[in-house]
């Protein structure tokens, strides 16, 4: 067991998990995982850049986690930066905050990389599930982008398109600066184009049909979930590998697309960040169970932020090994 620490610095969230781990073998002994919601992509999809409040923000968080990466002693940090960072003009003003805080260099990764990463992270614990069908669908939903990863024990095809939660909440639904409270039937519809547009280019890719077990990842996914199983408050051990038939689903999004913001606000598992985008990024979903015929999904609360740990662990493996 190697003690490491990863980092997924993505459009709407960072998050941390120092963990104990064997790559070998899939075993992950979590020491510390938190999230804290920075929205890094702030008007890239409009700007091309990435805001000054977003990166003080997004500085804040990394000093916060530098403070615990020293306090438990990980042997290795791998800094995962994904679709906010690959689009920003200015993504060096990023690449060096994190080096001078954490001492190592974020890797602004491909989608593609960013796949391979996620299905790592969901599926090392499955692989000794009898009762999923294989191939896996893994469908990270994340706020600038949704990563579309089909396999059985290894990657076979991925594809990252450009929708997600937040990069569709601020196209189709930000008016003079303001989310619509709650969004027009048209406006809805928009997202919907651009969601199916986006499944017809990752299906040049990815056979999206040939997958027989859709697995849903990140905060879009597990917040519908949360309010599927209708959670008084946000828990973890029961949305992980929790299985949400296609009915909830649909009634998750359209209660959350039809909502107000005070609504979805008084709803305890929806996390404050979450509160403007979350009718978006339930909407992606619904349109890929949609598109791939699921009849359920089921909610991984490991992802991309597991496998960047695992791949720490490796990395970290092998230097030991050499020297």
């Amino acid at each position: 067991m190697i003690r490491v620490a990863g980092i997924d610095c993505g459009t709407n969230s960072i998050r941390l998990l120092v963990a104990d781990c064997d790559p070998a073998t899939g075993d992950l002994v979590e020491l510390d995982r938190r999230m804290t919601i920075v929205r890094l992509g702030q008007g890239v999809d409009e700007t091309g850049r990435l805001a000054p409040e977003a990166l003080e923000r997004t500085f804040a968080a990394c000093r916060e986690y530098a403070a615990v990466i020293e306090e438990l002693g990980a042997e290795r940090v791998r800094f995962v930066a994904t679709s906010a960072s690959r689009d920003a003009e200015n993504r060096e003003e990023f690449v060096q905050g994190v080096l001078d805080i954490l001492g190592v260099e974020p890797e602004v990764i491909t989608g593609e990389q960013e796949a391979e990463f996620s299905f790592n992270g969901a599926t090392k614990e499955l692989t000794g599930r009898t009762d999923l069908e294989r191939p896996f669908l893994v469908v990270d939903i994340g706020g600038g982008s949704t990563e579309f990863v089909v396999g059985s024990e290894h990657v076979e095809a991925a594809r990252s398109v450009d929708v997600g939660c937040v990069r569709m909440t601020e196209r189709h639904l930000v008016v003079d600066g303001v989310v619509a409270d709650p969004p027009t039937g048209a406006q809805v519809a928009a997202i919907r184009a651009d969601v199916e547009a986006a499944l017809d280019l990752a299906s040049q890719a990815v056979p999206l049909g040939r997958a027989r077990t859709l697995v849903g990842l990140a905060g879009s996914v597990t917040t519908v979930a949360a309010i599927a199983l209708g959670l008084p408050e946000y828990d973890s051990s029961a949305i992980h590998h929790s299985r949400i038939p296609y009915e909830k689903v649909r009634e998750v999004a359209e209660r959350m697309l039809t909502s107000t913001h005070a609504e979805r606000e008084a709803i305890a598992v929806i996390h404050p960040g979450r509160v403007d985008v979350i009718g978006a990024g339930a909407l992606v979903l619904l349109a890929i169970m949609d598109r791939v015929g699921a009849s359920e999904v089921v909610v991984s609360e490991h992802d991309i932020l597991d496998g960047i740990a695992f791949a720490a662990a490796e990395a970290a493996g092998t230097a030991n090994r050499r020297s």
